[in-house]
């Protein structure tokens, strides 16, 4: 198996089957970093970078990546909706705290990858510190660990 392969197929364990195709097409343009040891590190696409290829073994999502999974799924997989008054705070790096979630899948588990949306536009990715259940529940606290967000406007 090729190295991009292998990322693929992470990608498909982390993000569920599919994932790894929509992220890192067969054929694309892509560029990998590597680190001193000649491990994989970043994945670049033609749209910046894609996602981190961690030493635990999972992925980390560059907006770019994120906004290739939202695109491709229409079933809001990983996704954790904000109200609008959210929006600047979340496009400025700001992290998202339970108060402010609308609604998040409910298999979303704490340490998990995450994309956070508003009126079906992805404006961030992070790594959710609580559960998709737990977002919702409690009143206080951060949900969202924002890692890559876009720029406000």
């Amino acid at each position: 198996m090729t190295e991009m392969g292998r990322l693929r197929t992470v990608a498909d364990c982390q993000f569920g089957a599919g994932a790894g195709d929509i992220l890192f097409p067969e054929g694309s343009e892509l560029s990998l970093t590597r680190t001193g040891s000649g491990r994989p590190r970043q994945v670049y696409g033609p749209d910046s970078r894609l996602a981190t290829y961690g030493t635990d073994g999972r992925l980390r999502l560059g907006l770019a990546g994120g906004r290739r999974l939202h695109e491709e799924r229409s079933g809001g997989e990983y996704s954790v909706v904000v109200g609008e008054e959210s929006v600047p705070y979340v496009t400025d790096g700001r992290n998202v705290f339970a108060k402010f979630v609308q609604s998040a899948d409910s298999t979303i588990r704490p340490r998990d990858e995450v994309l956070v949306v508003h009126d079906e536009e992805i404006l961030a990715v992070g790594r959710a510190e609580l559960a998709g259940r737990g977002m919702l529940a409690f009143g206080t606290g951060m949900a969202v660990d924002i890692r890559d967000s876009r720029q406000s406007s």
